[in-house]
């Protein structure tokens, strides 16, 4: 019998983490957030899950607790949170340690972490998320190996060290990428040009890296070594320094690849 989940957090991550769970087979019992709204918004998207605004779970029947919050909140969570005798307390982060779960005093812990970024307006599936797994005893990671593997086609163990080198990975890729997306569109728009005209580069340098490697896939003046076309650009963004010192910084450590 699969074990009864319950959601500390109503976020993003919640957002499509409990109903994926709850249509899996492991039935969500309670959703907490400080926001009462919020955690009734979200069990609206759930079978029978009530809705909590105190982290008093003493009485709950559920077995896995999993902490879907930002991490600067775990510490305090962790701190006031009440759980029952045998409850597996599990978080959700890429990059905090899985023994800050212990300050909560619950059976066992652990982490389940899906490698995705998650908005609640985006239709995500999630059987093509990564989702990577850590715990305190093989029982327990066993138990979340199973569950990510009823939601996921990819589902892997990893220690601490590792779950942090692929988060710092994940932003480059994703958030710092998407930050470049934006600088380019402001750059578009002071300019009285449509940001849209990327959108076909945009595909392609993305399809492209995917299918033969970032590094192989790489083009412009400062892969050519183009130094003429560099110091244009420079010149050009003289009135934006801060557009120019991220276009100085990453142009030189493609350079210093070459």
């Amino acid at each position: 019998m699969t074990p009864a989940v319950s959601f500390i957090g109503a976020g993003n991550l919640a957002w499509h983490l409990a109903p994926v769970l709850d249509n899996a087979g492991y039935p969500v019992r309670e959703v907490y957030s400080r926001q009462l709204t919020h955690a009734r918004q979200l069990t609206g998207r759930l079978y029978e899950a009530k809705a909590l605004d105190v982290l008093d779970f003493s009485e709950s029947r559920a077995r896995v607790f999993i902490i879907c919050t930002p991490d600067d909140a775990i510490d305090t969570l962790v701190r006031e949170v009440v759980l029952p005798d045998n409850a597996i307390l599990v978080h959700t982060s890429a990059s905090k340690p899985r023994q800050v779960l212990e300050y909560a005093a619950p059976a066992a812990t652990g982490v389940f972490y899906p490698l995705q970024t998650f908005s609640k307006g985006r239709k995500i599936d999630f059987s093509t998320v990564p989702v990577f797994v850590e715990a305190d005893t093989e029982e327990t990671e066993n138990l979340l190996l199973t569950m990510g593997k009823a939601i996921s086609r990819n589902v892997l163990r990893l220690t601490e060290q590792q779950r942090l080198a692929l988060h710092v990975a994940a932003v480059f890729a994703g958030n710092f990428t998407n930050h470049l997306l934006a600088l380019a569109h402001e750059i578009l728009l002071n300019n009285g040009l449509k940001p849209e005209w990327l959108n076909p580069l945009i595909a392609e340098t993305i399809n492209k890296a995917l299918e033969t490697g970032p590094a192989r896939a790489q083009t412009g003046p400062a892969k050519r070594g183009d130094l003429q076309t560099l110091d244009r650009h420079m010149e050009f963004l003289e009135a934006h320094p801060e557009y120019a010192a991220v276009y100085k910084l990453i142009s030189q450590s493609i350079l210093d690849r070459e």
